[in-house]
């Protein structure tokens, strides 16, 4: 068989790297991401830091660029951008932080948003927003900038929703409940309750964190300054310490992803 001309072999290199890159770029297309380490991350006041929890990592902190003045209603996290989502009051607006550059990359607001106190999540495939609404056991849904894109009622369920988390593996909701003793439900994303289970351990009804590949639940404890990591059987499995004088309200965790979408 005749060897290769230069020609030739300079062709075959160019198609193995045109093979080797295209992967990648479809990843990128495709909205998907490579997972890093997980962190937790932690807001309380307009005034203090985000605080990011790393296991095996010393804590670091984000600013939130707000005023003393401001308070946070929800924290949700996107792997996929590095960007950490602020709901504000007063006002009502949404703070995008770009985590890495520790600065702010857009503000904006909710259309049929009403102002209020209320969790909220992400869905990491579209970006799209699912914020708790302030007197109504409904979640609003938006996209990455604030264009109302429906309401979902949610089943059997008297008032909003204590806190929201967003399953990225089974596309479901996780919603965080009062009572006795706090609960966490799951819902379709037509707002159909799928079950519930009750935790086992005095939590903040203010937040809701879902870890979708652990299948780990983060809500704030309440008789400890800390965060209660739990398994899906409402079982505590451990606490990660949080510093008194920061407080705990507002939680979410993801993995940090090595493949960063803008």
């Amino acid at each position: 068989m005749p060897l290769p001309t230069t020609g030739a072999t300079r062709e075959t290199t160019r198609n193995h790297r045109g093979l080797l890159i295209l992967p990648v770029i479809l990843l990128a297309l495709a909205g998907c991401a490579t997972p890093g380490p997980n962190h937790t991350y932690v807001a309380a006041t307009g005034a203090a830091p985000i605080l990011d929890l790393a296991t095996g990592v010393s804590m670091t902190e984000a600013p939130s660029h707000l005023r003393a003045a401001d308070d946070i209603y929800g924290i949700a996290y996107d792997p996929f951008t590095d960007h950490l989502f602020l709901r504000i009051a007063p006002g009502n607006f949404i703070r995008v932080i770009d985590r890495p550059a520790r600065a702010i990359k857009y503000d904006f607001k909710v259309e049929g948003l009403p102002e209020g106190p209320g969790d909220l999540a992400i869905r990491s495939r579209d970006r799209h927003l699912f914020f708790v609404h302030p007197t109504k056991p409904v979640l609003v849904e938006s996209t990455l900038f604030g264009k109302h894109v429906r309401d979902i009622p949610l089943e059997a369920l008297q008032g909003p929703p204590a806190g929201v988390a967003y399953d990225q593996k089974l596309n479901r909701f996780l919603i965080l409940t009062g009572g006795d003793l706090a609960s966490v439900a799951t819902y379709s994303l037509d707002g159909k309750r799928l079950g519930a289970v009750a935790l086992d351990r005095n939590v903040l009804l203010t937040a809701l964190a879902f870890d979708s590949v652990a299948r780990e639940i983060y809500v704030p404890l309440h008789d400890e300054s800390a965060i209660g990591v739990f398994d899906l059987k409402g079982h505590l499995l451990r606490a990660l310490p949080i510093p008194a004088a920061h407080g705990r309200d507002h939680v979410d965790v993801g993995p940090r992803s090595f493949i960063r979408l803008f």
